[in-house]
């Protein structure tokens, strides 16, 4: 039987400013650990600190622009876009504009602060 999900669970975030994690599937709201999606929503000026995560992270824009840095350089990711992480890189995630920015995330393996490795 199909599951319905009725509500996010919020999640803390990391960074420099309140970000907004709303996690629908995942290790916190429905003990999933092969995958986790949630929907981000990042203040103007937030920025997170560098990781190297275990995980593969799929990321859709909805509204704004995402700065993703890498150690080969700095992509702007606009609404409608999206970007693919893959495990072992480090990456940095901003939202530099004034408009803050609202995204899909999606890892796998799911999302864990131990998996995630931050620097």
């Amino acid at each position: 039987m199909p599951k319905l999900i009725s509500s996010p669970t919020l999640v803390k975030a990391a960074g420099n400013k309140p970000k907004i994690i709303e996690e629908f599937f995942g290790r916190v709201n429905t003990s999933t650990s092969d995958i986790s999606i949630a929907k981000m929503t990042s203040p103007a000026g937030w920025i997170e600190p560098g990781q190297t995560p275990e995980f593969d992270e799929y990321t859709l824009v909805l509204k704004g622009v995402l700065r993703v840095t890498s150690k080969q350089g700095v992509t702007d990711v606009v609404q409608g876009q999206a970007i693919l992480v893959k495990k072992g890189e480090w990456v940095q995630y901003s939202t530099p504009y004034e408009e803050g920015t609202e995204y899909i995330a999606v890892c796998m393996p799911a999302f864990s602060p131990e998996t995630v490795h931050r620097n």
